[in-house]
């Protein structure tokens, strides 16, 4: 089994900043691409920005140049520094992390989430 536990989220003024932040712990062999997600009060989730092993990145464009994700392997850690915060960034995020129990059993599993509130 594997646990994920996210903080950092908060009640932030527009043109602040958070850092989130995503521990994994449990049953891990290795852990592939970590992923963070948002969900607004009606509307689907969405992917924000993602990150391979090797450091590779891609963000969604209404965060591109605002937000950095980043991640520690040997800490099984991933982050995602929000600078400029919109009252849109508002909803709740989460990570998502591919974790290999083996070489060739791996699962998908998801944070708790956590609320960011960017107030105008």
């Amino acid at each position: 089994q594997v646990q994920l536990v996210e903080s950092g989220g908060g009640l932030v003024q527009t043109g602040g900043s958070l850092r989130l932040s995503c521990a994994a712990s449990g049953s891990i062999f290795g852990i592939g691409v970590m992923e963070w997600y948002r969900q607004a009060p009606g509307k689907q989730r969405e992917l924000v920005a993602s990150i391979t092993r090797a450091g590779n990145t891609n963000y969604a464009d209404s965060v591109k140049g605002r937000f950095t994700i980043s991640r520690d392997n040997a800490k099984n850690m991933v982050y995602l520094q929000m600078t400029t915060l919109k009252p849109e960034d508002t909803a709740v995020y989460y990570c998502n992390v591919l974790v290999l129990h083996s070489i060739s059993v791996n699962h998908n599993y998801w944070g708790q989430g956590t609320q960011v509130t960017v107030s105008s």
